[in-house]
């Protein structure tokens, strides 16, 4: 830091250097000795911290290292909508640097989906929303530039449930047993596919007749809690129909299964479900998440608390559950004899 004077300015100007680069500041005053004593006051003075640069990395190095991450505590159904999202931006912006996309840019990615599809632009804003604030943790980004964009609202339709007469009709379709039994599970628990798939005969009590969703080392549940969920009489029967007569000691193999000790995979178990309500022909909306609707469904217009439900359903929030809330028609019907 020391003092200068050129033709620019007649007073003397203090230079110094903040990142390598040279600045300079005035003295206002071209007495030499007045301009010192500023100097040393320059000098003296408290300085403000320098903000940390954002370290530079594209947005597919930063995709790679934040699914890592997510591998550890998020369902593999999640990271995969996570890497999908990521994916889609990089082929509408180009792989740059993570630091470079402008709020212009991830706005028009953002409303460019949602003119096609809706759902699909309200998942790539939710999990980028996500992984951009992770970013800005690790020091790649100064702020989350999606808080700033609000969010695209989505038509929300009333979910789709079956009757048991459209179960059967899908059972009766299915060829493979076990599918036929995981399907009558799933409508009778409400439990999710990946519960399903992972399900081992160490979980079910058929002495006090429950299914204990169990969290473990390879598996756990979306909410990262154990539940228990009641078995009535005709998912008993099921079970009882195929409970294998020599089990390990820790009864620790998978209850539905075309390979022994290795569990089914998730998207090969819903495009079996889904195939099979093509070929007879129901609602296309119609599709393995369906099961879980009616199990609720069912629970709710028999008059089943809605507190009840979130319990065996395993919902983190009421207000989850509060989809069902139409079903309680004669709910609806007292209220509206009050008018």
């Amino acid at each position: 830091m020391y003092l200068v004077k050129n033709n620019k300015s007649r007073f003397y100007q203090v230079v110094y250097f903040v990142n390598g680069k040279r600045t300079t500041v005035s003295t206002k005053t071209a007495n030499k000795q007045k301009a010192e004593t500023f100097l040393k006051n320059f000098t003296n003075r408290p300085t403000e911290p320098l903000q940390k640069q954002p370290q530079i990395i594209s947005l597919s190095k930063f995709r790679d290292e934040y699914i890592a991450f997510l591998c550890a505590s998020k369902s593999k159904h999640y990271v995969r909508s996570v890497k999908l999202s990521f994916d889609m931006l990089i082929k509408f912006s180009g792989d740059i640097p993570l630091n470079w996309l402008d709020l212009r840019t991830l706005d028009k990615f953002i409303n460019t989906t949602f003119s096609r599809a809706q759902k699909a632009a309200s998942l790539y804003y939710r999990t980028l929303k996500a992984a951009f604030s992770k970013a800005v943790v690790w020091e790649y980004l100064p702020e989350n530039p999606l808080k700033k964009i609000k969010t695209p609202k989505v038509t929300k339709q009333l979910p789709v449930f079956i009757t048991l007469t459209e179960l059967q009709l899908i059972i009766g379709n299915t060829q493979e047993q076990y599918l036929k039994d995981l399907f009558l599970t799933a409508f009778y628990t409400g439990m999710r596919v990946g519960e399903l798939v992972n399900m081992k005969w160490s979980w079910i009590d058929l002495s006090q007749n429950i299914i204990t969703v169990k969290c473990s080392e390879t598996f756990t549940t979306k909410s990262k809690k154990e539940r228990i969920i009641p078995i009535c009489v005709t998912l008993r029967n099921s079970l009882l129909n195929h409970y294998p007569k020599i089990i390990n000691i820790s009864n620790d193999d998978y209850v539905f299964t075309h390979t022994p000790c290795i569990n089914l995979n998730e998207d090969y178990v819903s495009k079996k479900f889904k195939k099979v309500v093509r070929v007879v022909g129901l609602n296309d909306r119609i599709h393995f998440h369906t099961l879980r609707h009616s199990f609720a469904s069912m629970l709710v217009q028999r008059g089943v608390s809605l507190y009840v439900v979130k319990e065996l359903l395993g919902h983190e929030n009421l207000i989850t559950t509060q989809i069902y809330s139409h079903l309680q028609k004669q709910n609806l019907m007292d209220a509206v004899i009050l008018l």
